[in-house]
């Protein structure tokens, strides 16, 4: 951690790459490379005409990779409605993955060896395989803040567990005791889910590693294992967390921007090898992914991309279950409701789509906090490999972004957390020393 602290945060991006932690695998997913699911078809959007601004690609092919999660949005909407068509990439494939250490195994072996180019992804993910799975990433876009849950099963609505969660911690000390530990599900070991809920767990007193059990389960398998009580609560994305309170399963003790306001959370990232092969086609998918997510963002689309991401090949739900927090109106399942909730999920608005380096920093900081990364790992160094924020403002003014709308620092500022720390992306060794329970 002291390499952090020789260095004030630097502005300047490399082309340079390191590499990633073998995070451990999912319940569900096998680690073996599937791409998962039924892929849709390749075929271009009908009607679609390729602009005079498109870049000059050097294939008009790529395969991404998509969680069913409602924060990959923007690469379902680019396909379906035609916005990588639009700039040159006609031939783009939106591939369900059964799990992210499937999103995993399949960047690792890249298309060439039937996996992927590119993908929907935790945003620590491709610093993580970066750096120990020896696999060189990019993070071209954030693709949302905000957005996720942590939800509780039902027998906790007496405990009255909501934001604090020192409610809990009662509970978890005497299923401890009675070695019956309380178990808490996250998508992925040093994933966005678990971060949040680590952070949750320990602002209120309960050590993650010592209280109680964190195990990682794919997101479409969430609800089924808390209605078999495999789980006692989990932290995901939408649609599960709605999905369990409809099925009246559970309820959302909190929406995660309520830890973190505007928080980040998913990143477009693609494998450093086809970026820098195919500059001009990254460029465009990153033009046409810039498009959707404006286009997701308007109310007047909400309703139509909740329909398209509810079919079958991508999330095979009720559309009743994507819409209404998609629309930011959240009905947590104990009796609170809100309408136009303040921390609604957001993939343009507010600079979403920008990937800040701050945000990177605050990720590896508590990879190294929680064991998933060395202390003495190099982060301001790895962030500058990582994140192509310079490829991120090249696309927006392609695609005549305003300069107002493009934020002139890499870093978005001291953040503050729901519990009062706050983050100094310039000072992360100090944010480090003052959390109480960590690994190390």
């Amino acid at each position: 951690m002291k390499n952090i602290s020789r260095r004030k945060f630097i502005l300047t991006t490399t082309t340079a790459a390191a590499a990633s932690i073998l995070a451990h695998g999912c319940s569900s997913g096998s680690n073996t490379a599937s791409t998962g699911g039924n892929a849709p078809s390749a075929a271009p959007a009908a009607n679609v005409s390729t602009v005079a601004n498109a870049p000059k690609v050097e294939t008009t092919k790529a395969k991404l990779g998509f969680i069913a999660l409602t924060d990959a949005a923007p690469l379902i909407i680019a396909k379906e409605k035609g916005f990588f068509a639009k700039y040159g990439m006609t031939d783009v494939e939106v591939i369900k993955q059964k799990s992210w250490p499937v999103t995993r195994d399949n960047l690792k072996i890249g298309s060439s060896g039937g996996g992927i180019d590119g993908a929907h992804i935790l945003s620590p993910m491709p610093y993580l395989m970066t750096i120990n799975d020896k696999v060189p990433m990019y993070i071209l876009a954030r693709l949302n803040t905000n957005g996720q849950a942590i939800s509780v099963a039902n027998k906790f609505k007496n405990l009255n567990v909501k934001l604090e969660s020192k409610a809990l911690k009662e509970t978890a000390n005497l299923a401890k005791a009675e070695q019956k530990a309380l178990k808490f599900g996250m998508t992925f070991p040093g994933g966005t889910h678990d971060l949040w809920m680590r952070y949750w767990l320990a602002a209120g007193g309960i050590n993650p590693d010592q209280d109680v059990v964190l195990s990682p389960v794919p997101p479409p398998q969430m609800v089924a294992n808390m209605k078999v009580s495999t789980i006692d609560s989990f932290c995901v994305g939408e649609p599960w967390n709605a999905q369990l309170v409809n099925q009246k399963l559970g309820y959302s003790a909190l929406v995660t921007g309520e830890l973190w306001k505007d928080h980040p959370e998913k990143a477009f990232a693609m494998r450093k090898d086809w970026v820098d092969q195919n500059p001009n086609a990254a460029q465009a998918l990153l033009m046409a992914t810039l498009e959707a997510q404006q286009w997701c963002d308007r109310a007047e689309n909400k309703e139509e991309m909740c329909k398209i991401c509810s079919d079958r090949k991508y999330f095979n739900v009720a559309v009743a279950d994507i819409l209404e927090r998609s629309k930011g109106n959240i009905d947590f399942g104990d009796g609170r409701t809100e309408q136009n909730f303040s921390h609604p999920m957001k993939f343009w608005v507010d600079n979403a789509s920008y990937p800040f380096k701050s945000h990177d920093i605050w990720f590896l900081t508590e990879e190294i906090r929680w064991g998933y990364l060395p202390k003495d790992t190099k982060v301001q160094e790895i962030v500058n490999q990582v994140n192509k924020e310079n490829l991120w403002k090249q696309a927006a003014k392609a695609i005549g972004v305003a300069d107002s709308e493009i934020p002139k620092s890499s870093s978005r500022g001291v953040e503050t957390f729901f519990d009062g720390v706050k983050f100094d992306p310039e000072k992360p060794e100090e944010y480090l020393q003052s959390l109480k329970i960590k690994k190390v």
